[in-house]
């Protein structure tokens, strides 16, 4: 069998096409990443997780995705939970370090009980933005604050939790 390759690959819909399987195993993806358009109900989610590791025959292939909460959020109700966004657990950061702290850890805890028994061994969190004055706001209550101390403390709180949990925690942005 050939190594894998460098990258990180979706795909289109809630099943494997014949076409992405013959891609994948020509192909041999080092990892894959699902999208809103993948997600359906959780037996579907672990079908297609397998599928996707199936074709290039390895097990512990990474699946990423998404879950950060508030609206970067591709699991919802009723496979997970509504989660605050960053920015909320910035605010209570902001009040009381230590349960802000606490609070983004857990957060990112219960997010990998609900990635885990889907399979999917990756989040794309913490966020790490530090929004500035006069840019963009397209982050806007992604980020935990522009305090750069918050978005240090909080996203390692939130990486710790998802590790707590068996999934990686991959920082974004920055």
């Amino acid at each position: 069998m050939s190594e894998s390759k460098s990258m990180i690959l979706g795909c289109a819909g809630k099943s494997l096409t014949e076409d992405e399987v013959r891609f994948y195993r020509d192909e041999r993806p080092w990892g894959f990443i699902l999208f809103a358009r993948n997600i359906g109900e959780a037996g579907q989610i672990r079908d297609l997780v397998a599928a996707m590791r199936d074709c290039v025959g390895r097990p512990e292939a990474p699946v990423f995705i998404d879950q950060e909460g508030g609206r970067v959020q591709r699991l919802r109700p009723p496979l997970a939970p509504n989660y605050p966004a960053g920015g909320a657990l910035g605010a209570l950061w902001r009040e009381d370090k230590e349960a802000g702290r606490r609070a983004a850890w857990l957060m990112a805890r219960l997010h990998a009980f609900d990635l885990s028994r889907l399979g999917i061994t990756a989040d794309c969190l913490p966020v790490l933005d530090v929004p500035v004055e006069g840019a963009s706001d397209v982050i806007g209550a992604r980020a935990y604050g522009k305090e750069p101390n918050a978005v240090i403390e909080l996203g390692q709180a939130s990486a710790e939790g998802l590790m707590s949990g068996g999934v990686l925690p991959v920082m974004k942005h920055i």
